[in-house]
Parts: structure tokens; sequence; C-alpha cells
């Protein structure tokens, strides 16, 4: 369990190095393109990438809940599974974090907020009437995990660094048209055709990392939130009931499906290729269930 934790968490940080240095490539090469030093090409994405990160990481938690239809709740309202979230904190030393309910029937839940401190999750009214409490522990831990592991923030960075990859290879394409009729020499052809190249590759290169990302976080609230429980079987199940179901939500947005405990396009019992996993943001709750049951052992 605990090397499933440390290896998870060096993928994710070797996929952002990656994602990083494509940054400051992409950055380069636009100010080369435009006549900047590589100094001042390195600060011109700084700055951009520093706006979009600001933006990002203070008004994500509050577009997501919003877009999900999430409505906040108070303990009276739903005191089984504020107990089973409060126990969960104090035994995990974490701050408990403002609870939502989601009006739909697909079972699902999530997590969101940029640190501990400000932090949300959210129910769907289907989740909590499928589980068990055994089973809801399993689910509210897994969630809990992403908080204290900053998972969210880890997601927000990644989705900065993302757009901001789309940005400069749009910005990219522009340069080479607005010079199309310009006399190059021999350097300055090829440093274009490169330009045009990591235009159309690096977006979709991104994205593939982005997902990477995702599915890596998610075997790691898995394992996280086993370890909180002692009880891997109590998701394992949850996650069964879940595949089960299979429906969709009602409000399923690609922009959030990411922060989601299972795809909200739906669950499925087919077996995927592994060109369609990676174009996934969950890992398949098949494997899910069969490395948690593994930990159980």
């Amino acid at each position: 369990m605990y090397s499933d934790i440390a290896k998870n968490k060096r993928r994710t940080w070797v996929l952002v190095l990656i994602m990083s240095v494509i940054v400051i490539g992409m950055s380069w090469l636009l100010g080369t393109l435009n006549g900047l030093d590589a100094e001042g090409s390195i600060i011109l994405g700084t700055i951009i990438a520093t706006i979009y990160s600001l933006i990002s990481y203070y008004g994500s938690a509050s577009i997501a809940l919003s877009v999900s239809g999430a409505k906040p709740i108070v303990k009276a309202q739903a005191p089984d599974i504020y107990n089973v979230v409060e126990n969960l904190c104090i035994a995990n030393g974490q701050p408990t974090p403002a609870i939502y309910i989601i009006e739909d029937a697909s079972p699902n839940a999530f997590a969101t907020g940029r640190d501990p401190e400000h932090a949300s999750i959210a129910f769907t009214t289907g989740i909590l009437a499928l589980l068990t409490r055994e089973e809801l522990e399993g689910v509210a831990a897994h969630e809990l995990s992403h908080v204290k592991n900053y998972d969210i923030r880890v997601m927000t960075i990644v989705v900065v660094l993302v757009g901001l990859i789309s940005l400069i290879a749009d910005i990219l394409i522009h340069t080479r048209i607005g010079r199309g009729n310009s006399k190059d020499n021999g350097g300055a052809a090829i440093l274009m055709i490169v330009g045009i190249v990591l235009a159309i590759l690096s977006p979709l290169f991104a994205q593939l990392i982005q997902l990477a990302v995702s599915r890596s976080r998610e075997y790691l609230a898995d394992a996280s939130g086993a370890l909180l429980t002692r009880y891997p079987e109590g998701l394992a199940s949850a996650l069964t009931k879940i595949e089960a179901h299979g429906a969709p939500m009602q409000h399923a947005n690609r922009a959030t499906a990411h922060l989601f405990l299972s795809n909200p396009f739906g669950a499925t019992k087919e077996s995927r290729s592994w060109f369609s996993n990676m174009f996934s943001t969950h890992p398949p709750i098949e494997d899910r269930i069969a490395r948690l049951r593994s930990m159980g052992r």
C-alpha cells in the first residue's frame, strides 16, 4: 500500500515536470521567432502562467460546485454522512470540509478546494441511497485523501499548464502565418517547422499527460483512503455497486469529470483497450477494485 502511494506521487510529479519543460521550450521558441532573447521569452511565459494560475487557483472550487449543481447542507439535514466525514477527519487530522449534496440518482462524489482549510466534498443523493455506512466511509476517505494529498491543487496546476501550452501553440501557428512572406534563412525556417509541429502535437500530448495525472491521483486516493479506514473492502464494494449502476449523471461536464469518484458519464463493465484508457479521466473500475482487494490480503 505504501509503495503504491509513493509510486503514484513520483509518477505525478514526473509528468508535471515534463509539461513544465514543454511550456519553457515552447516559450523559448515563440520568443525566438518574434525576435526576443531566451530570457525575455521565459519571462513572458512566466507572466502569462502566473496570471492564469491565480485565476484558476482561487476560482476553480466554486466553479466546480456550481457547474455540478451542488448545494450546501447543514448537519441536521444529513447527520449520518456528516458523522462519517467528521470521524474520518478527526482520524486523519484534517479540518472537516463543507459538505454538499447533488440531487442526482447516479452514485458519485467529488472533493474540491485548494487546501484542507478551503475544501468541500459533495455527494449525490444516489450514492447516499445506494451504499452502506462502511461503503460510504470508503468513499468519503477517498475524497478526503484527495484533499489531504492536495490533489485538487495538483490538478489545477496541470490544467493551467495544459491551457498555457494550448495558448502558446495557437500563438505559434499565427506567428507562422504572419511571417509567411518573410525571407528566412535556413535556421529560421527549421525553427518555424519545429514550431508548427509543436503547435499541432503539444496540446494533444499535454492533454494525454493531464489524463494520466488524473488517473494516477485516483489510484493514490484509493490507496490513501484504504489506509485511513484500514478497510479497503469498503471502497472496493462501493465501486462494485457504482459499476453495476452504470448510469451517467444528469449534468455531467468534461471540465469537472476528473474530480469525481467515478466517470460521471457512466461506469462500464466492458474492458477498455489501452488506447481508450489513454483518453479516460479515470482508471478502469475493475482495475481499482482488484488493487484495493489485493491491499486487504
